[in-house]
């Protein structure tokens, strides 16, 4: 099969080959997925479980990718819940090879069915942004209704998600991000912007929960504007400030079957709009993944036309 690889971490982006690799066998639990559409997240090539395995053995070289939608195409012993043929979506282990392939061998609990009427690459798009959106503002956050939301980076994956899934629940929502993100933002459903160029960030003041994907500076400003027993959650590592007599969170999202059977109903119903940005082909990817131009949206690779 086709697979991309990278071997070599100083390299970044520019260490990807596409390779010819041998197809994957299922394991106990186990599916193998015919892969149509991908997902990759930048900040890949920086994670240890890229390069290493669990007890920090070299694992390269390792295919990266961790979203993905398919057909599932055989079953490993002892798995149950899904079916030969069944349309799927997910999210892969990090540990293991990943999704920019043309198979991947995947535990079945990792998946969820994707609905006839959503394409493979809408479904590629959903798994790390939607999980993370969700698990940020419901499971760490506990996001009420009547509750505000400052959300950095309102326009991109992650946050054009966090953006809607926060509005839908019933939550003000003040999006951050470039002075040209301003419209992308406000479309996604954010109630205000704040153009982190121009504009006074200190100026928001009392919201309830801030939920950081940016870090650094940004992150320890924003602790400041939440009220007190607000909490923040964050995305990029421990937090480096808290809330006064509140919670600073800092996760990595986990792969949840109802989770995403809930997410993409509401792609299917209406109540929730992907954000893609470049869609590319296998043996396109790596000058996709290499291009200078700013990335608008997640960027999903068509395995399969």
């Amino acid at each position: 099969m086709k697979a991309i690889v990278v071997t070599d971490q100083a390299a970044g982006t520019a260490g990807m080959k596409l390779v010819q690799r041998p197809e994957p066998q299922a394991a106990i639990n186990d599916v193998v997925i015919e892969i149509h559409a991908s997902g990759f997240v930048p900040t890949e090539l920086t994670w240890p479980s890229t390069w290493a395995d669990r007890v920090d053995r070299d694992r390269t070289p390792s295919i990266p990718g961790h979203e993905l939608a398919g057909v599932v195409t055989a079953l490993g012993y002892g798995t149950t819940g899904l079916s030969v043929g069944q349309r799927v979506f997910g999210r892969a282990d990090w540990y293991r090879d990943g999704t920019l392939a043309e198979y991947i061998a995947i535990e079945a609990r990792n998946l969820a069915p994707l609905p006839g009427d959503v394409d493979f690459t809408v479904g590629a798009s959903l798994p790390i942004s939607g999980l993370t959106a969700w698990q940020g503002l419901f499971q760490h956050g506990r996001l009420q209704a009547g509750q505000s939301v400052l959300a950095h980076g309102a326009a991109g994956a992650v946050g054009s998600m966090v953006t809607q899934l926060a509005r839908e629940a019933g939550a003000y929502v003040i999006g951050t991000g470039r002075s040209a993100d301003r419209q992308k933002a406000l479309g996604f459903g954010a109630n205000e912007f704040v153009d982190l160029e121009n504009d006074a960030l200190e100026d928001v003041r009392g919201v309830d929960l801030v939920f950081d994907v940016i870090g650094g500076d940004i992150q320890k400003r924003s602790a400041g504007l939440i009220r007190a027993g607000g909490t923040l959650v964050t995305v990029v590592g421990p937090a480096e400030a808290r809330p006064v007599d509140g919670l600073a969170v800092d996760f990595v999202v986990e792969s949840d079957r109802a989770q995403l059977s809930e997410i993409v109903q509401r792609v299917r119903d209406g109540r929730l709009r992907t954000n893609i940005g470049k869609v590319a082909t296998l043996d396109e990817a790596i000058a996709a993944f290499n291009s200078t131009e700013r990335r608008a949206g997640k960027t999903v690779i068509r395995v399969r036309p």
